[in-house]
């Protein structure tokens, strides 16, 4: 899916995604924050797939995920976040400038990221390691559904029900590494959703909701919050 050397086959703001050292690089600044922003594979929809990667997040406040079943979000729409579909979390009252001492910036508009704002499951990756593998619904309303350490399963009409435990959420969470290279893994076959963490399962989903579930969608890469994602050796095979 990804040469290591272009952003051949991928679409987003490229003034903010670049490859660096191999790597799928974009980094959200005080200085030049991205708000929510994507960066969409244009490899076609996925139904069944399996996907591995390595990511590493740097700086606490960053927050990432993949994207996969998803679609772009209809830009008259309802949207959360600063600069796209994201959870909404407000900056709030700051500061106008900087620890650097320099002015703080302006995301990018709603408008200049329209063309990439998703919507759909994502595969939930964070720099303070309290939402990472966890399954997260972008831009739908579902919002967290199975956290890390559940097995959870949707029914329509119904509040989502606890399946399993596979795990304490915090014992699991150490499997995580901070600041560093996290293998993730995800598999997609129908109704079931898995994401593994350097070999750990953390979390499933068995979305049985026909009014919500995607069977099929876009792959992308998400940023809000401030710190740097790297992404890099990303595989999928299809089934």
């Amino acid at each position: 899916m990804f040469d290591g050397a272009t952003l051949n086959g991928w679409d987003g703001d490229k003034s903010y995604w670049h490859v660096e050292n191999g790597a799928i690089t974009v980094e959200s600044t005080c200085e030049k924050p991205t708000g929510t922003i994507y960066l969409i594979w244009q490899g076609g929809e996925a139904a069944d797939f399996e996907m591995k990667l390595e990511m590493k997040g740097t700086g606490a406040a960053v927050n990432s995920g993949i994207q996969y079943r998803g679609a772009i979000l209809d830009p008259n729409g309802a949207r959360g976040g600063v600069g796209g579909g994201g959870r909404g979390r407000g900056r709030g009252a700051e500061s106008t400038t900087c620890p650097s001492g320099r002015p703080r910036g302006t995301p990018p508009s709603h408008e200049s990221q329209a063309k990439w704002d998703m919507l759909g499951p994502q595969f939930d990756f964070d720099g303070r390691n309290m939402y990472t593998g966890q399954f997260y619904e972008q831009a739908t309303g579902r919002g967290i559904i199975a956290w890390r350490g559940q097995m959870v399963q949707t029914q329509e009409g119904r509040n989502p029900r606890l399946v399993a435990n596979l795990g304490d959420r915090d014992e699991l969470g150490g499997y995580v590494k901070i600041d560093n290279w996290n293998q993730l893994h995800l598999i997609a076959g129908g109704h079931q959703m898995t994401h593994i963490v350097n070999g750990h399962v953390m979390s499933i989903l068995v979305d049985d909701d026909a009014s919500k579930f995607r069977k099929s969608g876009l792959i992308g890469f998400e940023i809000e919050g401030t710190g740097r994602i790297d992404i890099r050796n990303i595989w999928i095979r299809k089934f």
